[in-house]
């Protein structure tokens, strides 16, 4: 299975970085012909992703490494209503902040395990 893991630096950097951009409503909005992903009212909702999957045991060896530790891991067949990957679409992001995120995993893991050590004190 694969996902697109993001880190939190670079949600909130983009978070930041989209708040003065004020939406507009896309005036060609046609309600005989909907496009779901936009309408005439002055709302957007952006997608924030690292816009790049990873596998998810690459994903824990990188997070065993950070930690070094390694898992006992358990393996399950796919659970309902779970998808085999994930990516976000952040395109409309990068046409209005001209930005995306740009933290890899093996980077944001260790961070994430610094941060964890450092405020809870475990591992």
């Amino acid at each position: 299975m694969w996902r697109d893991f993001t880190y939190i630096d670079d949600i909130t950097e983009g978070i930041i970085r989209i708040t003065n951009k004020i939406p507009s409503g896309n005036f060609n909005w046609n309600s005989l012909e909907p496009d779901p992903s936009r309408s005439s009212a002055p709302y957007k909702i952006y997608n924030i992703g690292n816009n790049h999957s990873v596998k998810l045991l690459v994903f824990i060896e990188t997070l065993e490494k950070a930690i070094g530790k390694t898992t006992k891991k358990h393996y399950f067949s796919m659970q309902p209503g779970d998808v085999y990957a994930t990516e976000a679409d952040i395109d409309d992001l990068k046409d209005v902040i001209y930005w995306k995120p740009t933290t890899y995993i093996n980077e944001g893991l260790r961070h994430f395990v610094e941060w964890f050590v450092i405020h809870k004190g475990l591992i």
